[in-house]
């Protein structure tokens, strides 16, 4: 009975050995060439030739230009995750009830999910067009958006806050269809108004659901990249230049591929601990 139970777990552990080869080529071994390469000042081709320890983070953590793309990471991020959280979830609300059209309105909220970050970045810089945009048209302004340090920040988080909205509107309907409509009918007969139900029963009830989603916008504010590419290219002035592509440029138009990888082990790390964090609150709150 013994032998029958050895071998039948160690044929179940067989059956994971496919994905734990992908997870070791495709995770596990960058992660690890990524912490190696951080060490190491690298030739053009990204090869380690002379050992510089924690010289790169050193570099790095006495740089203006590095310290510019962390103010600008955490204000895009802020903007990123505030703007499509919010977005998510009040358009989850509307649709929470059916009427006329629902259908349409659902498909259009959460349409931003389908389109690609460069499709929607190359449409959302001929609206912005100085010249020619409609948004200079609609609103009888002349503001060259993309290229002005004031405003190019701002544009490119209100893409990215739109085109992560449409996945939260997904989440958040999904929490919405779990909340028992026969509280919102007690609450009524009790006389709560529409603001007081949300307050009161709306979000307690997508509590679950808004952590998770917290969660994974943080993440994905920290890594967007392709919007970034195509608008600004960082600029003008480095004024949308987010760690995410200051490792690019460091990596492929630098070739400082020590530099681009000590910043991408920071990156990770500030993304860890703001996770750890935010799952010690949670549970924190649980607990209370």
């Amino acid at each position: 009975m013994n032998k029958a139970k050895k071998k039948w777990s160690f044929t179940s552990y067989c059956y994971l050995i496919p994905s734990m080869l992908v997870f070791i080529v495709f995770l596990f071994y960058p992660f690890a060439k990524t912490i190696y390469l951080s060490l190491f000042k690298t030739n053009k081709m990204g090869q380690a030739k002379i050992f510089y320890g924690i010289g790169n983070y050193k570099d790095l953590l006495s740089s203006p230009s590095f310290w510019n793309s962390m103010k600008v990471t955490l204000i895009f991020a802020l903007i990123v995750v505030v703007g499509s959280m919010l977005l998510g979830l009040v358009t989850a609300v509307l649709c929470n009830k059916a009427f006329p059209g629902i259908r349409f309105f659902s498909t259009a909220y959460a349409l931003p999910m389908a389109i690609a970050s460069s499709s929607a970045a190359m449409i959302f810089e001929m609206m912005l067009h100085p010249a020619v945009g409609i948004v200079n048209k609609l609103l009888g302004l002349n503001i060259n958006w993309l290229n002005d340090p004031n405003t190019a920040l701002y544009c490119v988080a209100i893409l990215t806050a739109w085109l992560n909205s449409g996945i939260n509107f997904l989440y958040f309907s999904a929490g919405l269809g779990n909340i028992d409509d026969s509280i919102y009918e007690r609450a009524s007969v009790d006389g709560a108004s529409g603001i007081q139900q949300f307050f009161n029963l709306t979000l307690p009830g997508l509590s679950p659901i808004m952590f998770y989603t917290l969660v994974v916008n943080i993440i994905q504010a920290f890594q967007s990249f392709g919007q970034i590419k195509i608008l600004t290219e960082g600029g003008p002035n480095e004024s949308t230049n987010v760690i995410v592509y200051s490792i690019y440029r460091d990596a492929f138009f630098n070739y400082k591929f020590g530099s681009a990888s000590a910043q991408s082990v920071i990156l990770f790390i500030i993304i860890m601990l703001i996770t750890m964090v935010m799952f010690r609150i949670e549970k924190k709150g649980v607990k209370y």
